[in-house]
Formats: structure tokens, sequence, C-alpha cells
């Protein structure tokens, strides 16, 4: 026997240093500390409301810290203490942009950014071509790492379709984006969708008789969407019924449903701020725990 290495067993090291040296520094970590040591990540999905917008912020920077995503990561790192959010969710969204890859424009001193465009103040840069690929990289760069992802989806398309086209787009395309996300996650991470509180439900103060179908139309639409999550074994938080949206108790001569709305959206403010759909603070604070409750039961 020689005091070399043999030539056989020098390939074997070259190739095994040459693998170490391609998986990133961040994921490599990942792999070596132990799990309740190692940093974990949330993955937020969806439309503005994933993003936290609110009317008070200024054009361009309406996405704040203090969204539901972002009270949800506060409220899962009480027992995840090294939980990192990554937030991905953009304004104007629907279930076919999501999937689809969107136009690059220049930007200065930057170069070609990907660029998803859903009106003059929504900016969503996704570098892999559209949110869905984005989410997959991640998911699989931290894949054995992320303690759950949250979506929500699903209202735009309707806002921008109508109701029948909406729907139709959504029974074809959300199906998909969950069978993409749960690829990459890989089994036992969960995935939580979530039904919608009812902005039309303050209707009833130009026509109180509205309330009835205001509220039988929220409740079909979550309906239909929890179907879909069902089909692919996704579970959904339950933000209808946190929004009280089918309590028509009378509190102080307003309905219950339509006085969460009031509180807890824009819906009731008075221009410039709204009225606005989307939640505020509190509103975001009750999604959160929606979320909360599925995550742990």
């Amino acid at each position: 026997m020689t005091g070399g290495m043999k030539p056989r067993l020098r390939m074997v090291v070259a190739v095994l240093c040459g693998v170490l040296l391609a998986i990133p520094a961040a994921a490599l970590a990942d792999s070596q500390a132990a799990p309740d040591a190692a940093v974990h990540y949330y993955l937020s999905l969806g439309d503005s409301l994933a993003a936290g917008e609110q009317p008070t912020l200024p054009p361009g920077q309406n996405f704040g810290d203090e969204g539901y995503a972002d009270q949800l990561l506060a409220i899962e790192r009480t027992r995840i203490p090294k939980l990192k959010l990554v937030k991905l969710g953009c304004g104007g969204e629907t279930t076919a942009s999501m999937i689809t890859a969107v136009p690059t424009i220049m930007v200065p001193g930057i170069g070609p950014v990907p660029y998803e465009g859903r009106g003059d103040h929504f900016f969503c840069s996704f570098p892999h071509g559209s949110q869905l690929a984005d989410a997959v990289s991640v998911l699989q760069a931290h894949r054995g790492f992320v303690s759950f992802v949250t979506i929500d989806i699903g209202p735009n398309d309707v806002f921008q379709l109508g109701s029948d086209a909406g729907s139709t787009q959504i029974r074809q395309n959300l199906p998909v984006i969950l069978a993409a996300l749960r690829d990459a996650a890989g089994p036992g991470v969960p995935i939580v969708g979530m039904n919608f509180y009812g902005v039309r439900l303050v209707d009833w103060f130009g026509n109180p008789a509205s309330l009835p179908g205001r509220i039988a139309g929220v409740v079909a639409f979550n309906n239909f969407l929890e179907g879909i999550y069902a089909a692919s074994g996704e579970p959904v938080a339950d933000v209808e019924t946190a929004f009280s949206t089918t309590d028509t108790t009378s509190v102080g001569g307003i309905p219950l449903d339509v006085l969460r709305i009031c509180q807890w959206t824009w819906m009731c403010a008075a221009p410039p701020l709204g009225p606005d759909v989307h939640a505020n603070t509190t509103g975001y604070g009750v999604i959160a725990q929606a979320f909360a409750k599925i995550l742990n039961p």
C-alpha cells in the first residue's frame, strides 16, 4: 500500500467538496442547526390583505407592518422564537396573475425588473416571474424549515371579472396554486387558506332590506372557496365567523355584522380614507387570530 490517496478516493472527495460548495451558505447553516435553534420561515401569500394594505399609508408605501401576516408572526414567535416572515402578497393579485409570469420593466440604476402592476400604487417585484414562482423558490430553498404558509386569494378575480367569470377562474387556478405549494413544501407543512368578511354589508345603511342578500352572497362565496381548499386537503381560517358575518343581533340599532365591518375595516371611514375595503390594524389582528386558531387548535 502506498502512502498517498488513491485516485478513486481523490475523485470521490473532490465531488463531495464540489457539492458542498454548491449549497447556499444559509441552507447549509439551516441543515446543520438543531431544529429548535435554526431559523424557521412563515411564508405569506395573496393579495393586498396579505400585504397589509391600509389607506392611511401613502401611495407606494401602503404596505405597512401591521397587517395580519405581521401580527400572526408576533403570535407564532411565542412558540417559534426564530420564526422569520417572507411576505409576498401583492395588491390586486388574482388567482390568474399569481401564476402568470409578469412583464419586465427597466428600473434606472437597477436594470430589468419583473413588475406586477395592479394600479398606480402597487409595485410587486418577483425575481422568478410571478408570486407563485417566488413562493415555490422560497419553499424549496428552505424545505424542512418552513413552519407554515398562509394564503388569501380570490376576491379580486370576482371584482375584476364579475361573479360567474371570476368564480370560473378561481375554480381553474386555485387547485393549481395549492398543488404547486404542497409539492414544493412537502408533507406536513400547514398551508392555510382564508375565507372573507363582507364589505358590502354596509349597504344596510342605505337599504336595510339588502342585508340578508349580502350575507347570503358572502357565505356562498366562502363556501365555494372552502370546497376548493378541502378538496386539496388544506384548512381555512374562518374570518367569516371572526367578523360575525351572519350575526344580525342589533347593537345600538346596528346589526352586529354591519358594525364589525365599520369597526374593523375602512368601509365606514369618511373620505379621503374611506370607504375602503381593507381591514384596519384591529381588523388585521382579528384575521391573524383566525389563522392562529388553525395553527394552534
